[in-house]
């Protein structure tokens, strides 16, 4: 008699397999993460029984070839309709390209994809497939954002499917440029026992849509799921399977959507699209650096203008910082927008080189518009935002602080200065407080003070207090 094929544990952060259940991953040490499958049993060549899940798309046999066999011709790349979709992308939406879109519930990733679909289906065919609602429910949707449902020359083509082999078949048969599935975690291979979402089905559905993707030249987009940690739902190879994992983010309490790339295969990671959310959808913002300053008459102590960088786009942010007397045994210590740890190491170098008492004050570090940033060059404007704050003093106006804060209170170079500072000239800055270094860029326009040391810079963007 033959055996039965015996269940594994599955994980659904590492993915990976295991003979028996655990309470914590033995890969990547993730507590109550294996679910149990049940596996194929399949018959090789060979006449031996095996198991594992079916490929409805066998590879094709292809023989090896030298680079001057590949032709070089120019990467041709198609335009989403926006402009900030594109530069996320790389450029365009490449041929034979998986791309992931990742979100929490009810941020826009099927708004943002449908508007896309319907600019994309201009000039393309395209494939949207939705495993979560009905053609009668898109069709709605599509009206509201103001979609030409009604357009008989339309190429855009939608399929309320979640069958895999019926996904697949309809692939094959429409042969389409563009293909959307949203989402991933609702399609299943019927071959495969355990349940959609899970694991297994996760990656093999995946693996498949990958296949047909470079067969056939189809640039295909996956909206995943998010868990409660703000990671795609799904085994990580999930992330390394796709050619791009995009993720689309905001705060619920503003309108502005931001689309960050964290991989991609054919263009810079870690870019951002800037999006608003309006009644028809999402539009584009063509200057975000407006939408996280504040009011430049308004004017108040411990505030700081600095120079983000977000992949090659500079953003100009306005930092607040409040620091006041603690009533509790402990100072609190909270950040928005800024990582935590950064916060308590700038106050730490003050209190240490500057000689400021924060040890015994409470501070408070926000970035305004509900922007994430993390990165260093962010340093000098938070010391200096906290310093105006303690001396209740206004910096001096129209200055932007560029620099990172070293451990012993020296101002450190960053990458992408000069394209930092002329940002800062088209907004109408006309000082920068920049590290001091041999090969420091001038800008027509900008006033620029190279300074060495953290004093330094407190006493030329805070004169007053000289």
């Amino acid at each position: 008699m033959a055996k039965q094929p015996r269940s594994i544990y599955a994980c659904n952060s590492c993915g990976g397999e295991s003979g028996q259940w655990f309470g914590k991953c033995p890969a990547c040490g993730t507590f109550n993460s294996l679910v149990e499958q049940l596996p194929v049993a399949v018959k090789t060549s060979g006449g031996r029984t095996v198991s594992r899940s079916i490929s409805n798309n066998p590879p094709q046999s292809r023989t090896a070839v030298t680079f001057t066999q590949i032709s070089d011709s120019p990467e041709q790349r198609w335009s989403s309709g926006y402009a900030e979709f594109d530069r996320v992308l790389g450029g365009g939406l490449v041929p034979g390209s998986l791309v992931l879109i990742g979100g929490d519930p009810g941020i826009g990733k099927s708004t943002l994809l449908l508007q896309t679909a319907s600019k994309l289906a201009q000039k393309q065919r395209v494939l949207y497939i939705c495993g979560e609602e009905s053609g009668k429910q898109i069709k709605l949707r599509a009206s509201r954002l103001g979609v030409d449902v009604n357009n008989p020359e339309s190429k855009l083509y939608v399929l309320a499917e979640t069958d895999m082999d019926e996904i697949i078949q309809e692939l094959n048969s429409l042969q389409p440029q563009v293909a959307i599935i949203d989402s991933i975690q609702t399609v299943y291979l019927p071959n495969l026992t355990s349940a959609a979402g899970s694991v297994a089905q996760v990656r093999e559905c995946t693996a498949s849509l990958m296949q047909i993707a470079k067969r056939q030249d189809i640039s295909m987009f996956l909206v995943g799921h998010v868990t409660k940690e703000g990671a795609i739902a799904g085994p990580k190879v999930l992330e390394h399977l796709v050619d791009t994992v995009l993720y689309f983010e905001g705060d619920r309490f503003a309108v502005h959507r931001l689309l960050r790339s964290v991989k991609n295969r054919f263009g810079a990671t870690h870019e951002i699209g800037v999006f608003e959310m309006v009644d028809q959808g999402l539009v584009e913002v063509t200057n975000p650096s407006q939408l996280f300053l504040g009011n430049p008459e308004d004017q108040s102590s411990g505030t700081a203008v600095v120079v983000a960088c977000e992949g090659t786009r500079p953003l100009l942010v306005e930092l607040q910082a409040l620091v006041s007397p603690t009533s509790y045994p402990s100072p609190r210590r909270s950040s928005t927008g800024i990582d935590y740890n950064r916060l308590v190491q700038v106050l730490a170098v003050l209190e240490k080189r500057v000689g400021i008492p924060l040890s015994k004050l409470d501070a408070y570090l926000s970035v305004v518009g509900g922007l994430n940033v993390n990165e260093p060059a962010m340093d000098l404007g938070m010391a200096i935002a906290i310093v105006a704050s303690f001396r209740d003093l206004v910096v001096a106006p129209q200055t932007v602080m560029i620099g990172e804060v070293g451990l012993g209170g020296q101002i450190r170079p960053v990458s992408q200065l000069e394209l930092r500072l002329k940002e800062a000239v088209k907004l109408g800055f006309k000082r920068a407080i920049v590290p001091k270094g041999p090969s420091v860029p001038q800008v027509a326009g900008l006033e620029i003070m190279p300074v060495g040391k953290l004093i330094e810079a407190i006493v030329a963007a805070l004169p007053v207090g000289k």
